[in-house]
């Protein structure tokens, strides 16, 4: 069958948003790391399935990696997918599922989401970490960059804390992305402090290589950052495809606040797979 998808992106991390609600959806592994291949197929970095939620949510979302893998939590996809559930009821606050756990997300404006992150999850066993660890100060290096600190934002992150980008990310990434410390794999961060206020992130995320921009990974490096008293109040991340705010006041209990734009880039039709 033939399947209408929307491409869409927040700051540049960009998806093929498909709609599951009215007739399910059962894509092959195969079948995603086709349409998500920036040379073959549509090109993106998560392909996103919208479902019905049993549980009362305005809507289920399903964030699948461009290797076929699944993920469990995606900001800016988030802010994505409120954007069009708001266009489609006219209702400016929308709830949004994942396999993490609840969201909600409000409409600031044209184009302007902000998304309530939920709490970080601080504790080893919750990221996961392969076995008992300082998450603050995590006993890992690899090359030139080495002391992350590491928290869960639905999925697990690991942040390295660096004094410029003139590092091989293309080749550490991927090392660190299944380092045995990390039993499900991690996101791991690059982030350049340039003021309390202010930092530069670049993100490899698990299962989509290095993209323009990481949401979650924002709200993982400002936790990061603000936990070892680098960062205070809301901090602007500047990432490669744009820039987002987020705001955590701090405690364990305390929710992330992430603040963005949701863009729509065009519509089409995928042909029919098999």
């Amino acid at each position: 069958m033939s399947i209408s998808f929307i491409k869409m992106h927040g700051a540049g991390n960009d998806f093929v948003v498909l709609d599951a609600r009215e007739e399910a959806l059962d894509l092959p592994v195969a079948a995603v790391r086709a349409i998500a291949d920036r040379r073959t197929g549509v090109g993106c970095d998560q392909l996103v399935i919208m479902e019905p939620d049993a549980e009362g949510a305005d809507v289920f979302m399903r964030i699948l990696n461009a290797d076929g893998s699944e993920s469990g939590a995606c900001g800016n996809a988030t802010r994505c997918v409120a954007a069009l559930l708001a266009e489609e009821t006219g209702e400016r606050r929308v709830s949004i599922r994942t396999i993490s756990g609840l969201l909600g997300a409000e409409i600031l404006g044209p184009g302007l989401v902000e998304v309530d992150m939920g709490a970080p999850k601080l504790e080893w066993g919750e990221i996961p970490l392969s076995g008992p660890a300082d998450t603050l100060h995590l006993n890992l290096s690899l090359g030139p960059v080495a002391d992350p600190a590491a928290c869960s934002m639905g999925n697990p992150h690991a942040t390295f804390f660096v004094d410029d980008f003139l590092l091989p990310i293309e080749n550490i990434g991927p090392l660190l992305e299944k380092h045995k410390m990390f039993p499900e794999r991690a996101n791991i961060g690059f982030a350049k402090i340039e003021n309390p206020q202010r930092m530069r992130l670049r993100v490899w995320e698990r299962g989509a290589g290095l993209t323009l921009a990481c949401g979650s990974g924002a709200c993982a490096a400002v936790v990061n950052a603000q936990r070892r008293g680098l960062t205070s109040g809301p901090v602007s991340v500047v990432m490669d495809g744009g820039e987002l705010l987020i705001s955590w006041a701090g405690g364990e209990h305390d929710h992330v606040m992430m603040r963005g734009p949701a863009v729509t880039a065009f519509s089409g039709v995928l042909p029919e797979l098999a």
